[in-house]
């Protein structure tokens, strides 16, 4: 079984930063895909951003610029460095991973709170 375990959320004014992190642990398949999504009460779950293995990272427009994900495959951890964050970004994020034979595993998600 695998499990994915998210830090690094909090409370944040805006113009702020923080960085996130979800490690992998059990019986971790190869891992092509791994990204970050949010979601916010009485909406849909939306990509943030994802990294695939050996290849570049993609963005949702609303992010550019301002989130950088990065990804360690000997840790089976992917990071989300988010600067320049806004109200607007307030949402619970989920980790999630994807493997080679499209198996999806998702974290328990981390709140994240911009304040004004």
């Amino acid at each position: 079984q695998v499990r994915l375990v998210e830090s690094g959320g909090g409370l944040v004014l805006s113009g702020g930063s923080l960085r996130l992190s979800c490690a992998a642990s059990g019986s971790i398949p190869r891992i092509k895909v791994m990204g970050w999504y949010r979601q916010v009460p009485g909406k849909q779950r939306e990509l943030v951003a994802t990294i695939p293995s050996g290849g570049s990272p993609n963005y949702a427009d609303s992010v550019k610029g301002r989130f950088t994900i990065s990804r360690d495959n000997a840790k089976n951890t992917v990071y989300m460095q988010m600067n320049s964050l806004k109200p607007e970004d307030t949402a619970v994020y989920y980790c999630n991973m994807m493997s080679w034979f499209n198996v999806n595993y998702w974290g328990q998600g981390t709140q994240v709170t911009v304040s004004s």
